[in-house]
């Protein structure tokens, strides 16, 4: 039976188009390898592009671009870009209505999930265009740009009695691993155990995340851990320790800085072989790979306007977000825990969870691990310096002095969602009980309150009591 594909393709010989249907490999690559000329949908494919991301067209086709982002990766995806019509609405009503502070803040906290959905989305399809490795780390680092962006948004502004930024900057930090460990992981492993018994994933993606986070964790609580004891010292507990709190801190920015540069080597270097045979291994398993493969592309500059128009979108929206976080707190009385830990985490990670998501759903844990723990590990070894040495720039007490509450929460979410990746299995009964803890911890940082507020009120209460115990005094 004669090839349908000869007929596309009449000058060439019988050999090239066998070679073509099957990814021909003509094209010698200069490590002695050889790269497909064709690609699985019969795209040519170009040079240092993937064939799994090559797209077969070139340059910008406006149609084309928008019916593949509305698309987007997956069905819950899709749906989110319904809510675009929040993004122009979010961004007029702070110009047109500068005094409706609580719309402001509701517009833009929905409009950053299809914006941020878009990031996530033109980094995994230029993730397709990529190494397995290299691509998953590119992907990863564009989903903690919103995080990066609130970040740097929250160190600029000012502190007020209310308000205090780096308090929000640090129950976020901690925050935004506990979404992933927890809450992500949980419905990884949720959704994905719904259609399967249990769910397995390699070691050398759940050893190596998990360890890094758990010294990671360590790492970051250890200067909470040096003045806590220090206050609660009977010798020391009248002294000031906010310069050498300062000076922990940015030593630890420093080293952990360092190590993520090491695990950045380790995965993209010394031990890529291993990531990119677990990698290739795992997309195999993909429940509807053949669908995801026959999937319009995303061509590379595409990739690149739809990076730059959802970056836009965010830095905009992450602006107006946060000026609107005072009112939240000071007015509508929300504490900082709740909003540093909880309400910012959540919104900032949503694409990328999203994205996690659907891969557990289509069997493919390692890859869902590794944008789980990935994010987790970007959190701690990368924004969190970032953020430290921003606040050392600008003058700002930026320290790594967490609240007691926070640092013990953190370490204990480790150690479960450790226990939890010992075994290399998973099922839903164990994300379930992931996104039980996290609800849990939800709770609490609703009704914790905020730390110099408790002091003032301590303090009014003290000279209450001590003014009215004079009074009495004076009558006898």
């Amino acid at each position: 039976m004669a090839d349908p594909h000869a007929e596309k393709h009449p000058n060439e010989s019988a050999e090239t188009a066998v070679e073509r249907n099957h990814g021909g490999t003509k094209r010698r690559h200069p490590k002695n390898k050889t790269l497909p000329l064709f690609n699985h949908n019969g795209h040519r494919v170009t040079t240092g592009i993937h064939p799994d991301g090559e797209s077969g067209r070139r340059g910008i086709h406006p149609i084309e671009f928008l019916q593949i982002c509305f698309r987007s990766s997956a069905p819950w995806s899709k749906y989110v870009n319904f809510l675009w019509p929040f993004v122009p609405a979010a961004i007029a009503i702070h110009f047109a209505a500068p005094d409706e502070h609580l719309w402001i803040f509701i517009l833009n906290y929905i409009a950053m999930v299809p914006a941020a959905n878009l990031i996530g989305f033109g980094g995994e399809e230029l993730a397709r265009k990529l190494p397995k490795v290299f691509g998953v780390l590119i992907e990863t680092t564009l989903g903690s740009v919103v995080e990066i962006v609130l970040f740097m948004v929250l160190i600029t502004r000012e502190e007020t009695v209310n308000f205090d930024p780096i308090q929000i900057i640090q129950a976020a930090i901690l925050g935004s691993i506990l979404a992933n460990l927890l809450l992500c992981m949980g419905m990884c492993f949720f959704i994905g155990g719904l259609k399967r018994e249990e769910q397995t994933f390699h070691k050398a993606i759940s050893e190596t995340g998990n360890g890094l986070i758990l010294v990671a964790g360590m790492a970051l609580v250890m200067p909470s851990a040096f003045i806590a004891s220090l206050r609660n010292s009977p010798d020391y507990s009248n002294q000031d320790f906010t310069d050498e709190s300062l000076r922990i801190s940015r030593a630890t920015a420093i080293i952990l800085l360092l190590a993520y540069v090491v695990y950045v080597w380790y995965q993209m270097r010394s031990h890529h072989g291993l990531y990119d045979e677990v990698l290739e291994s795992d997309e195999h398993r993909d429940a509807d790979r053949h669908h995801d493969l026959a999937k319009p592309k995303l061509t590379l500059t595409e990739c690149i306007v739809a990076l730059a128009i959802a970056l836009t979108c965010v830095s905009l929206i992450a602006v107006f977000l946060v000026q609107e976080i005072h009112y939240v707190v000071h007015e509508l009385h929300v504490k900082d825990a709740f909003v540093g830990l909880i309400l910012v985490p959540v919104v900032e990670k949503a694409a990328e969870h999203l994205t996690a998501i659907d891969e557990a759903y289509d069997n493919q844990m390692n890859f869902a691990l590794a944008h789980v723990l990935g994010a987790c590990v970007q959190t701690a070894l990368l924004n969190t310096p970032l953020v430290v040495f921003v606040g050392w720039g600008l003058g700002k007490d930026m320290s790594l002095d967490f609240e007691t509450f926070h640092a013990v929460i953190i370490i204990l979410a480790i150690l479960v969602v450790g226990n939890f990746l010992r075994d290399q299995k998973s099922d839903y009964l164990e994300g379930f009980l992931c996104v039980v803890v996290y609800i849990i911890i939800a709770i609490c940082s609703f009704y914790y309150p905020d730390p110099k507020k408790g002091e003032a009120e301590s303090a009014t209460t003290g000279e209450a009591a001590a003014a009215e115990a004079a009074h009495r005094l004076m009558r006898f």
